[in-house]
């Protein structure tokens, strides 16, 4: 989304007018901050005397990546007076994400991450644990020194996001029959993906000394595109190719998690659905073949396209709320981010 962290990139993607010397002023501080962001990131997880951990810690975040969580705790602090807690907010839930991508890729055996390789197949599933668990620490650090509310903020999401992973691990055949497959996967991705976006928006406000309200809204938004997002990236894994994606596509098919669009096509009626539901009910699809042949039947289905709709749905309603914030270029930024995480996906 923003590697390069340039002023144009900024305001050709996320919707700021070039016309308006305000927008362009906030593009170059949100520049500014996401650069001292990196730098931060680097700093923080750099270990004294051990370059190695240095090395494997710093692994994933030299490798760059959307940094949507930090762009978001920055726009959170325009609601408010900019203080430079913002910056160790956004790091505060870079770190958390990047954490949650090192046990990812154990659990998913990911070879690539970023179009990188990937920490678990360089240095081992143990280390690459171990590396996550680092990164935590390290997040729990940042977190201290911004007080009760981001110490409890980052409790209460990671709880979300462990639970998301459970929960996605469990699948939405196998839950006991306490939500409906559709209704699983919302929560799935509520958790997993939504939560820590939302944190990064309301954290961003809160130390910046934005009110209430506009907190609250933050939090609500994050949650609804974070959803959006987490939609167009299951989309992404079966549409895109491996080297647009950065990892590995039909990932999801390989480790046997049915996302939205893999469930709107195996509602469908026909032949290719019939197949999909005699590849798909078996679990993972390991056969890099039948799961190429996987990949074309949902590609012809009208999964995606459902799924689309579902994230454009999504998006609508986090535009109408990012409306409802005060008139600064930060909300002109939420509104074409809004747009901006779904039409990735097309």
């Amino acid at each position: 989304m923003l590697e390069g962290v340039n002023t144009t990139t900024i305001v050709t993607e996320l919707g700021l007018d070039p016309a308006l010397e305000r927008h362009m002023r906030f593009a170059a501080e949100l520049r500014t901050g996401l650069t001292l962001v990196e730098e931060r990131l680097q700093e923080v997880l750099r270990s004294p005397g051990h370059p190695e951990l240095t090395e494997a810690a710093t692994h994933l975040v030299r490798a760059g990546g959307k940094r949507l969580r930090p762009l978001m705790a920055l726009a959170g602090a325009a609601f408010g007076d900019g203080r430079d807690e913002a910056i160790s907010a956004a790091v505060l839930v870079e770190l958390v994400h990047v954490a949650t991508l090192y046990h990812d890729d154990v659990m998913d055996e990911a070879p690539m991450r970023h179009g990188v390789t990937s920490a678990n197949s360089l240095w081992g599933n143990k280390k690459a644990v171990l590396l996550g668990d680092y990164v935590l620490a390290c997040a729990a650090r940042v977190g201290a020194g911004l007080g009760d509310y981001a110490l409890r903020s980052q409790a209460e999401t990671f709880g979300r996001l462990v639970r998301g992973q459970f929960l996605e691990t469990t699948g939405p055949f196998e839950d006991c029959g306490r939500h409906a497959p559709y209704e699983h996967h919302i929560q799935v991705m509520a958790d997993k993906s939504a939560s820590l976006i939302a944190m990064a928006g309301r954290l961003g406000a809160q130390v910046s000394g934005a009110d209430e309200r506009t907190i609250e809204t933050l939090g609500q938004y994050g949650e609804l595109i974070g959803v959006a997002f987490q939609i167009s990236d299951d989309v992404l894994d079966i549409s895109a190719s491996t080297t647009d994606l950065g990892k590995s596509a039909g990932t999801d098919l390989r480790e046997g998690i049915v996302t939205l669009p893999m469930l709107h096509a195996l509602d469908d009626e026909g032949p290719g659905a019939a197949r999909l539901r005699e590849i798909i009910g078996h679990g993972p699809v390991p056969d890099p073949a039948v799961r190429q042949e996987a990949l074309g039947l949902l590609r012809d289905s009208a999964g995606v396209m459902r799924a689309l709709a579902e994230a454009h749905g999504y998006a609508a309603k986090a535009k109408d709320l990012a409306l409802s914030l005060p008139d600064r270029p930060a909300r002109a930024l939420l509104v074409g981010l809004s747009a901006f995480v779904v039409d990735r996906g097309e």
